[in-house]
């Protein structure tokens, strides 16, 4: 019987340098993981009768396999991750898209072949708070769900095709649904009600500086424990008509709900943006390096879009909105107008790369493992709040599917 994925399991093809201080920054955070119980307690997380091991994939359980032969126990641990971040994505979206997608009529004929035909756009007053920030809002949130899913899908079918197991997190589908008009009474893997939205990134790609070169960023606002969805009709009546200028209680109250899903759609994004080159950078099998490759562009060009709405939320005519339950304001950050603030600066700046003795280049950033790897992002998305309500077991999987990506090593 195949063993389960752990760090101890991945032996280096090559060593180096940079793959020693790798390994050594993963056993740190590894160390970190073991002695998670008083972090998780002190933000009210418990455990539950579940088993990291139980989910993790065992030879026994193989559906099939390819002439192609087996990955390496690096490959594989490069495509299990990638398969857990997009679960946890399509997971997010599918919330997204429920509440705030294409409608059943929205898209006609051509809206017959997505996913969610039939229960998507079904909160009236959240669907126009988020066209506050583009008109097509519906249709970009129901096509970036539809990507997840199929990146989702294509990774488990990739990993059976060449004789994995792919992860499955469906036991850790407990977390409760919002109550809003349109949101589906289903159980969830991700928590879209209480976020504390890093936007570090923001201010990231319009600087010259580079995080992998030890540059630090802050956002330009704060977001924390804020919903991104709406969380009841008491809350948010779904005949609230946002209109602008935003006025009133209730107007200022979806405004805001929807602002902060326009932040959290490029947080979640430049994630992947991220983490998809630190994978690749690994990987052994030329297939698998067109895997991530292939999939990571569209991360990336998800993230370009996002930035481009986020902005629109901080600047006029919507600039100035106020939640009226969290005092959260959305000032005008373009008022006046920097470098760091400006709204329509979408594209990333060139920045230091590499080395800061050579010219400035426009990349993604950050790529190093260890601030743009699979434990990096374990944690971004752990800080940003989506796994309140999930137990230890949940917390040990991520990181051990974590660990085993960021400690693979290619091998030539």
């Amino acid at each position: 019987m195949k063993e389960e994925i752990l760090p101890s399991m991945l032996t280096p093809e090559a060593d180096s340098p940079e793959t020693s201080s790798t390994g050594q920054d993963v056993q740190h955070h590894w160390h970190g993981v073991v002695k998670r119980r008083s972090f998780l307690q002190g933000i009210g997380m418990t455990g539950a009768a579940f088993t990291a091991g139980a989910l993790l994939p065992t030879e026994g359980k193989a559906q099939s396999r390819s002439t192609s032969g087996r990955l390496s126990p690096g490959d594989s641990a490069l495509l299990q991750f990638a398969l857990w971040a997009e679960l946890v994505e399509s997971d997010l979206w599918t919330q997204y898209a429920e509440l705030g997608g294409v409608g059943p009529s929205g898209g006609g004929v051509a809206q017959e072949d997505e996913e969610f035909q039939g229960f998507i756009g079904g909160n009236p007053a959240y669907a126009l708070a988020l066209q506050n920030l583009d008109g097509d809002m519906p249709q970009y949130i129901t096509d970036n769900t539809d990507d997840e899913l199929s990146h989702a899908a294509f990774l488990a079918a990739f990993l059976r095709s060449r004789g994995e197991v792919p992860l499955d997190l469906d036991p850790f589908r407990t977390l409760p649904s919002s109550q809003a008009t349109g949101a589906r009474q289903i159980k969830r893997i991700t928590n879209l009600m209480q976020l504390s939205v890093d936007l570090s990134w923001y201010t990231r790609y319009r600087s010259g500086d580079n995080p992998d070169l030890g540059a630090v960023f802050k956002g330009p606002l704060v977001i924390r424990n804020q919903p991104a969805i709406p969380l009841n009709d008491s809350d948010t009546p779904p005949s609230t008509n946002p209109t602008v200028p935003i006025t009133g209680r209730d107007a200022n109250r979806i405004q805001a709900i929807a602002n902060t899903a326009g932040f959290h759609f490029a947080f979640i994004e430049q994630g992947g943006a991220s983490l998809y080159p630190t994978l690749a950078f690994k990987a052994t099998d030329p297939m698998v390096l067109r895997v991530l490759i292939s999939i990571g562009g569209v991360e990336i060009d998800h993230f370009g879009l996002w930035h481009d709405k986020g902005g629109n939320a901080v600047s006029q005519p919507l600039a100035g909105v106020v939640d009226p339950v969290t005092g959260l304001t959305f000032p005008d950050l373009n008022n006046p107008a920097t470098e760091l603030t400006q709204t329509n600066k979408i594209l990333p700046e060139p920045c230091q790369f590499i080395s800061k003795n050579l010219p400035r280049c426009s990349v993604i950033r950050p790529t190093s493992t260890q601030l743009g790897g699979a434990v990096a992002t374990v944690k971004a998305f752990i800080e940003d709040g989506m796994f309140i309500g999930q137990p230890d077991e949940f917390f040990d999987l991520s990181m051990r599917l974590a660990t085993a990506a960021d400690s693979a090593v290619r091998g030539l």
